[in-house]
């Protein structure tokens, strides 16, 4: 069991969510229901999605997601970019720079690896070319970063 695990708070659509993002990413499953008594009404719901365990809450209409807290997801190429940002932004939010808010209000980050590799560049230079390059993006294009970085 993992030490720290995040718990998502919805209204009234936990499992709906849960199996919205366990039917997009691999490596995924809902592991538990619990009801509330001997009702079908769903109370809770614990999932995993490549290996993290989430829980989830119908919680009531108190509180709502806002984009201080986001899912960042690595992907390792364009079509995972491309994919994900599809399906989860679908009946959502594209926003700038890799990010999103699903359908449920949850906000995610669809970056790719490469992304944080050419930021992470050692010539300060290159690094804020392609700074700059993502802040103009909404979804993120690896092409258009690397020419950015090999224009420096």
């Amino acid at each position: 069991m993992q030490k720290i695990t995040p718990f998502l708070w919805f209204n009234d659509n936990a499992l709906e969510a849960a199996e919205f993002y366990a039917s997009i990413f691999k490596n995924s499953a809902i592991t538990n229901v619990t009801h509330v008594g001997q009702t079908d009404r769903v109370m809770s719901v614990s999932f995993e999605l490549e290996g993290q365990a989430f829980h989830a809450l119908n919680g009531g209409p108190h509180f709502t997601f806002t984009p201080a807290i986001s899912l960042f997801v690595d992907c390792k190429d364009q079509a995972e970019v491309d994919d994900l940002w599809e399906r989860l932004s679908a009946d959502g939010e594209k926003s700038r720079c890799g990010w999103l808010k699903d359908k449920f209000g949850l906000s995610w980050q669809i970056i790719p690896t490469q992304m944080s590799q050419l930021l992470r560049d050692s010539d300060p230079a290159k690094a804020q070319a392609v700074m700059n390059a993502m802040m103009q993006m909404s979804k993120i294009d690896i092409a258009v970063l690397q020419q950015a970085y090999n224009k420096i």
